[in-house]
């Protein structure tokens, strides 16, 4: 590895998931690793207890003399002062997604994309190969319970698995040996502009395979090239599939259909909803091609304990249910509710959604109307605007407006815990992106008490 053991490693935006991420792998191989984030979390103070120094100022005199590599996610302005100073410098730079497509150049490489499902489905994939004794190392764009981490490292990995992130178009920098391709709905359309730029894009990832790699993806998404190619599916005809999907004692289980398999296999899974049994089919494609079978899949799927913040059920007593989950997309966001209203179908359903990005808000209004009105009480939060400046028009009152919730409230972050504490819901749900994680803890410990 040419950036290890000795030199001086520098993140510009080191608190991102996947940043993160990345910052551990460098710390492990032995590198000095340091990093800017603008706000502490629970994430960055993590990783300053693992021995990494970072500073919460727009500063450059905590930038390191002469560092080796400077990795920045594209999140960080343009005109970030530190930004401005490390080009004009001319230090060694590089967004994340170059440094990922540097780490797997020499390593057989399973990457995971699509709109939505990419984290649960890289998770399950490295839970999967690790219980299967696979040495592997994983980047995941989520902290995976079964590791209490978002990285997976061992000595000698037989493959690499990574997110391939259509962000600012990342998953191009990669060329892997297993592709997966989870879903093609339109999102980021400040990037592509267009649904059908993004379309082009998922195909020229699809198209990135080496010469004998496999494409394995959700059916009937719209993929040119689909040679060497294997689908699956919950409900449409596919090369995976399943059948008899049902809840029993909180647990969803279901039939799980093989190509030339004789039996079906039979599946019980601690993590609820349809969409999760979608993501457990990629998964159990993906290590069924790399040599694991069906009976070892099956086990470490019943064991495999979710993704902080991916259906994450936070309090779960006689009178209270609390479930929190990063759905930010309006399908995702519809897959979410729908899973909650099939697992506690008596219960009154109260979410508090905060909306990513006035851009996302605008461009699919009427679609998060549409998912969130399967809520019976919504609470909306201000939009979180992340990179992004105010646009006219577009705000969480004009979404409150256009949905049809039974009961709806625009209520500011800082009074949702006083507004919880008198509403004393009985099953609520935290949904979206920004930094709603900062009342999950909080919200946790005062329904515990109840």
């Amino acid at each position: 590895m040419k950036y290890a053991k000795g030199n001086h490693i520098y993140f510009l935006g080191i608190g991102g998931i996947g940043m993160s991420a990345l910052a551990r792998f460098f710390k492990l191989q032995g590198a000095t690793v340091s990093g800017y984030d603008r706000s502490r979390t629970p994430l960055t103070q993590n990783l300053e207890d693992e021995g990494i120094h970072i500073h919460y100022t727009d500063d450059i005199e905590s930038i390191p003399q002469n560092p080796e590599l400077v990795i920045y996610t594209p999140a960080i302005p343009h005109d970030q002062l530190e930004l401005l100073f490390i080009q004009q410098k001319g230090y060694p730079l590089m967004k994340r997604a170059e440094v990922l497509g540097m780490l797997t150049q020499n390593i057989p490489t399973i990457a995971i994309a699509g709109t939505h499902g990419k984290t649960t489905i890289t998770s399950m994939i490295a839970h999967i190969l690790h219980e299967a004794g696979i040495k592997i190392t994983a980047f995941i764009g989520g902290i995976a319970n079964n590791f209490e981490s978002n990285l997976v490292l061992s000595s000698d990995s037989q493959f690499m698995v990574v997110e391939a992130d259509e962000y600012d178009k990342s998953f191009l920098l990669l060329q892997p040996d297993i592709a997966i391709i989870s879903s093609m709905d339109a999102d980021h359309l400040d990037i592509y502009h267009s649904h059908a730029q993004m379309l082009q894009h998922y195909n020229q990832f699809a198209s990135r395979l080496k010469n004998d790699g496999i494409l394995i993806h959700k059916a009937g998404l719209p993929l040119v090239n689909e040679l060497n190619s294997f689908s699956y599916s919950i409900d449409s005809p596919a090369d995976f599939k399943v059948q008899n999907i049902r809840v029993e004692h909180s647990s969803f289980v279901y039939e799980w259909i093989i190509p030339e398999h004789d039996d079906p296999i039979s599946v019980v899974m601690k993590v609820p909803g349809r969409h999760n049994i979608e993501n457990a089919l990629a998964a159990s494609a993906v290590a069924l091609k790399v040599g694991v079978s069906p009976e070892i899949i099956a086990t470490a799927l019943r064991n495999y304990k979710g993704v902080w913040r991916r259906f994450d059920i936070k309090v779960q007593t006689k009178n209270h249910v609390y479930i929190d989950d990063y759905a930010h997309h309006p399908e995702e966001l519809r897959a979410c509710i729908q899973a909650v209203k099939e697992l506690y179908p008596n219960e009154k359903v109260t979410g508090i959604f905060q909306p990513h990005l006035f851009t996302r808000t605008r461009d699919f209004m009427s679609e998060f109307a549409k998912s969130l009105s399967l809520l019976d009480e919504l609470i909306l939060l201000e939009i979180y605007p992340a990179r992004e400046l105010p646009i006219e028009g577009i705000t969480s009152q004009a979404l409150l407006d256009v949905c049809q919730s039974k009961e709806k409230h625009l209520i500011a972050k800082q009074d949702i815990l006083d507004f919880i504490s008198k509403k004393r819901p009985k099953l609520l749900v935290t949904v979206g992106a920004g930094d709603i994680d900062q009342i999950v803890n909080p919200l946790q410990k005062m329904i515990s008490s109840w």
